[in-house]
Formats: structure tokens, sequence, C-alpha cells
């Protein structure tokens, strides 16, 4: 009897062709990583640029409320007529401590005034505070000798922030479509002098 043998097809693949499929997936793999690579710089680009537009807004209002801000204390007995922007403080080594936003002086008072966007943390109030106590310590040249007053100024002002500024001992200005606009302290203020 003879018997016929039946060919099965074959199921696998061979060599070649799972090594074509290998070398394909990597040359994949490697596109996807070039794509990915670009998208990492645009969005490194993208970071660098609203960080750019926050800073810019930041100096934006500083200069809005620097602009004759001496002005807003006439009712006081300061006289400010010298308004500076971004005084820089050093310790005895040079290193860099803090900066002061804007300062007023005259010949016998300084003011300290720190700016933000928007005045809504105590830790700002907190944080100029440790400031005056710099600015005392190593004063810059536009305060020696001088009498030291504080302020903080905001874009926009939290009622709440503003009457621990007051408590405190500082004066609190806001920003008001183009001008500025000094907020009445409580009848009982007194201005801190450090």
């Amino acid at each position: 009897m003879a018997t016929t043998a039946t060919q099965q097809p074959q199921m696998g693949l061979s060599f070649e062709q799972v090594w074509a499929a290998i070398m394909k997936t990597e040359e994949q793999m490697q596109k996807t990583d070039a794509r990915i690579d670009k998208m990492a710089e645009k969005v490194d680009d993208v970071s660098k640029n609203v960080g750019g537009l926050n800073r810019s807004m930041g100096e934006l209002i500083e200069t809005l409320i620097a602009a004759g801000l001496w002005e807003k204390f006439d009712a006081y007995p300061y006289n400010f007529r010298r308004a500076y922007q971004r005084i820089y403080l050093f310790d005895e080594t040079d290193r860099k401590l803090t900066d002061i936003d804007v300062l007023l002086t005259n010949a016998e008072y300084v003011m300290a005034v720190e700016v933000k966007r928007e005045l809504d943390k105590k830790d700002d109030v907190d944080h100029h505070l440790k400031r005056m106590e710099l600015i005392r310590k190593y004063p810059p040249a536009e305060c020696v000798g001088k009498k030291l007053l504080g302020a903080m100024a905001g874009g926009t002002v939290d009622p709440d922030i503003q009457a621990y500024a007051h408590s405190v001992g500082f004066f609190v200005l806001e920003l008001t479509g183009e001008s500025v606009r000094l907020i009445e302290p409580p009848q009982k203020f007194e201005p801190g002098q450090w």
C-alpha cells in the first residue's frame, strides 16, 4: 500500500522575517525617540516663555507702581523725591542676600517697598519683615544713617493681607488702573521704623 504524505503549511516565521520585523521596530523606535526629543525641546521653550512672561508681568507692575510713588506719601512728613528700583543687598563677603523692589529716599528717611503681582499671602509680608532686618544690618549706601520705613504694594491686594501688613507697620499700596493708591491705614496705624 502506498502512503501519500500530506504537506502541512509552515506556521512559523523564518529567521529573515523575524530579523526584518525587529529592524523595522528598531527604526520606528528611533523615529519615536526623535519626536519625543523634539517635543521635549518645545515644552522647554514654552516653559521658558511662560516664565519670562511671569517675570515681565512682575517687572511691568513694579514699573507702574514705582512711577510717581513718592507723591502718594505727600500727606506724611517724608517728602520723598527719589525712587530707585532693584537695589541689591550684599553681606560682608559680597554674597547677594536679597533686593529691594523700590526704594524711596530723602535726606532723613528711606522706604523699602516690596511689589507683588498679587499681594495675597501672609508669607510675602513676613518675608519683607526679614528683608527690613537685612536692610538695617547690611544697608545699601542710600539707606545709611536714615530712618527706615516699609511698604507693600500689589497689582491686587487681599483685604486680610492688607490688614496684616498694616498691623506690622507697613504702608500698603494697590495698582488701580493707570494709577497707584495708598490704601488708607487704620486710624491707630503707626508706621514701623527699622
